[in-house]
């Protein structure tokens, strides 16, 4: 995310729209959650990747990180870094199946570009 002033922007002093969740993401995740009754949930990241700038990161949450936000749904927990919410705020997370696959989808507003194999994205 770019700005006029990079070093004066704060993730803690912005007003998040946040994340969402669909029924069949929430769905999956008490799934993921149901076979380790320490699992509170998922949490969705972002990690430098790919050729277009971004990647998404998912990972079973034993102990939500102090820094977390955190989105619930249907009682499916999504926790998500502060510092991951300048390119993902505004995202809806789905799990779809295309073909014969499954996997989360997300619908970022702040996703500019896409990489051809769709593993990574960019934000202006």
């Amino acid at each position: 995310m770019q700005s006029a002033n990079p070093a004066s922007f704060s993730p803690d002093e912005y007003v998040w729209k946040g994340l969402t969740l669909t029924d069949s993401a929430a769905k999956q995740i008490i799934a993921l959650a149901a076979g380790d009754p320490e699992i509170k949930g998922l949490r969705l990241g972002v990690k430098t990747s790919g050729c277009a700038g971004f990647g998404y990161t998912m990972d079973m949450v034993k102990d939500p990180q102090q820094n977390d936000l955190v989105y619930s749904h249907n009682g499916a927990l999504l926790f998500v870094p502060l510092q991951a919410m300048p390119y993902i705020d505004g995202t809806e997370v789905d799990y779809v199946r295309e073909g014969l696959n499954q996997i989360f989808k997300f619908n970022n507003p702040k996703a500019q570009h896409a990489c051809g194999c769709g593993e990574s994205f960019g934000v202006e």
